[in-house]
């Protein structure tokens, strides 16, 4: 007599639910790993225009898990010495500036300036930066230089008194090192856009939040749009994976149902025949 072949309990459905579940973990895992990768003191945005005013911020994570950060200190760049930098205010942190003197003064709005900011030290009023979460210390820089990268050298101090110096440079652009310092990409001004800065009548405060609006916006756009395109990409591709394991559950399953040497139309009764 025919006997039918056991099937398995687990339904191709449970089984699709199960690959499906584990894709979205290795998907999670593959979204996350960027952030983890990124871990470092950067500036946001990472590029700004030649010779505009611009807000950038210095962007720290807590890359600790039983410490808090409580301490940045940044030192920008002797290259390129910068004649305007102000500072927001940060709840529950206070904010510090360094000046230094210029071997050759530089003209900003007209006037010659012979002294600088060197640097900029934020302290935790509090507890400081828990572990698991970061902070944007934000400046308005200008006049900024006409090509080239700012190299900024940043400390990062935790409550335990360990010190982290974000200061390295790698020669190989596609290599990072262990702790990059933080890098601002000046990219060239827009056509039929030029800076004021030097120009007779010019307001530095109006110049600076004009600059300052255009790159906030500029930023947040940035961000979003490039968050969203690499969130959809990696969905799409999910999806299509999901896809075709559910085609290939399938078909399988449509070969295993059926006995081995017997045909598809063959009966009990033909068998026993």
């Amino acid at each position: 007599m025919f006997q039918r072949t056991p099937t398995s309990s687990t339904s191709p459905f449970r089984v699709l639910v199960r690959i499906g579940a584990a894709l979205s973990a290795g998907l999670a895992a593959t979204i996350a790993l960027p952030g983890v990768a990124a871990a470092h003191v950067t500036v946001e945005p990472d590029a700004a225009e030649a010779g505009s005013f611009s807000v950038v911020a210095f962007r720290v994570p807590n890359e600790r898990d039983d410490t808090r950060t409580t301490r940045l200190r940044v030192v920008l760049p002797d290259d390129h010495p910068i004649g305007s930098v102000q500072t927001t205010p940060v709840p529950g942190w206070s904010v510090a500036t360094s000046m230094r003197t210029l071997a050759r003064p530089i003209t900003l709005f007209g006037e010659k300036l012979s002294k600088v900011v060197s640097q900029v030290t934020w302290t935790a009023t509090n507890r400081g930066l828990a572990p698991g979460q970061f902070q944007d210390f934000s400046l308005s820089l200008g006049q900024l230089p006409e090509s080239g990268e700012m190299v900024f050298r940043a400390v990062q101090t935790y409550s335990n008194g360990e010190q982290v110096n974000w200061n390295e440079v790698s020669a190989d652009k596609s290599v990072e090192p262990e702790h990059p310092a933080p890098t601002l990409r000046i990219t060239p001004a827009a056509a039929g856009q030029g800076t004021t800065a030097n120009g007779p009548g010019t307001d530095a405060s109006t110049t600076g939040g004009t600059g300052a609006s255009r790159a906030t916006t500029a930023a947040a756009g940035t961000n979003s749009n490039g968050s969203h395109t690499v969130l959809a990409l990696a969905l799409s591709a999910a999806a299509l994976a999901v896809s075709l394991l559910a085609a290939l559950l399938s078909w399988r399953r449509g070969r295993s149902d059926r006995p081995s040497g017997v045909s598809a139309k063959q009966t009990p009764e033909n068998s026993r025949a």
